[in-house]
């Protein structure tokens, strides 16, 4: 069977950041002058403010990176405010994959043309079509054939088993998966139980076959297990069809909506059942894990699945947490912990890189340190 490395990644961080402190402040802003507008109208309900000591005992975030700040500060606005693209210019996504994919195929020590498959996977794109994949393709000049996939928080993973058995196919020799996730442009920056919880990022990851590679520190696919079920705790119904049915595209359900509290109870057992039986399918055990680069999506759900799976309290460096500082970055999180923390393990070392989110979905992809 052919083996399949991880040779090189990438990363983009926008240049943008808003701690607790300044996201809070405008909020409560807003919150106040809706208040004062409910009660000239003789609503009696009220909203409560936000406060950054919330927010991190809710989630562990501090501070996240976002492609702009001031729209999503100004208390009237509270959305980025991000230029329009002309067809002959690159697209948002287009230009941050391209900065994370570059640094991803220098490290590899791959040229862009010989890669044969590309693949964008993320939460949200910004255009149906043509596919950012393949506009990517031809701003890197890489080769064979593009596509875009849209598994929510898991689409790094899934998008990386299709990238390993295309290779292992013989369709393609190397791969290029990009995550280029911008979280801000989908969250409603009104909603206390949420307007802290996403950043903005992309993520690049090249996958070769293992005789083909040539970077010295390669990580081996051993395996990937992917499982889905379909929950509406998780949701955002802005889509092609709001045109036609006459919706408001401006409707809280046209951004991102969760139920917190089911999605902590419903998914902590099903990622940490997930990895738990890929492990035993491998013949591993999760005590032979050197690593867990799990999806960045909250601080609590982590420790109680690495907890699950390692069957006791996990170190910091067993489970590296980078949410503190980019928040939720949806499929981009578990991949921005392996891009920050890997260099350290050697030769043998196990480790599992996993997603999960709506859908519900998620993801385990096994690796060892070569």
């Amino acid at each position: 069977m052919t083996n399949v490395v991880i040779t090189g990644t990438g990363l983009f961080t926008p240049e943008h950041t808003i701690d607790n402190d300044a996201l809070v402040a405008s909020f409560n802003a807003w919150v106040d002058a809706e208040n004062a507008r409910r009660a000239e109208a003789g609503i009696e309900e009220r909203l409560a403010h936000s406060s950054s000591e919330f927010i991190v005992k809710a989630s562990g975030i501090h501070s996240r990176h976002v492609l702009d700040a001031e729209g999503i500060l100004d208390p009237e606005r509270m959305r980025p405010r991000l230029r329009e693209r002309s067809n002959d210019e690159p697209s948002i996504q287009c230009e941050m994959g391209a900065v994370a994919a570059r640094q991803a195929l220098e490290a590899a020590g791959v040229a862009a043309a010989d890669i044969d498959l590309v693949i964008v996977g993320c939460s949200n794109l910004e255009r149906p079509y043509p596919a950012v994949a393949v506009e990517l393709q031809a701003a890197l000049g890489a080769g064979g054939y593009a596509f875009d996939m849209n598994v929510a928080c898991s689409s790094a993973t899934f998008a990386i088993e299709t990238a390993a058995n295309a290779i292992r196919a013989g369709s393609a020799r190397r791969a290029l998966v990009v995550n280029p996730e911008i979280c801000s442009a989908h969250l409603n920056f009104r909603d206390r139980d949420s307007h802290f919880i996403f950043g903005d990022a992309c993520t690049a990851i090249v996958l070769e076959r293992d005789d083909l590679a040539s970077a010295e520190a390669r990580f081996e696919i051993l395996g990937t297990h992917l499982v889905t079920r379909f929950s509406n705790a998780i949701r955002n119904n802005a889509g092609f069809l709001n045109r036609v049915t006459d919706a408001d595209p401006q409707a809280v359900d046209k951004l991102f909506v969760q139920e917190g509290r089911r999605v902590f109870k419903e998914v902590c057992p099903l990622v940490a059942s997930l990895i738990g039986e890929h492990l035993g399918r491998l013949g591993f055990a999760g005590e032979d894990l050197a690593r867990m680069w799990l999806h960045q999506a909250n601080r609590h759900m982590n420790d109680l699945i690495a907890r699950r799976v390692l069957g006791r309290d996990p170190s910091e460096q067993e489970a590296p947490i980078i949410l503190d500082r980019y928040a939720n970055t949806s499929s981009a999180g578990s991949i921005i912990a392996f891009h920050l923390h890997r260099d350290d393990l050697a030769a043998g070392d196990l480790g599992v890189i996993c997603s999960f989110g709506a859908g519900y979905s998620a993801g385990s992809v096994v690796v060892k340190r070569v």
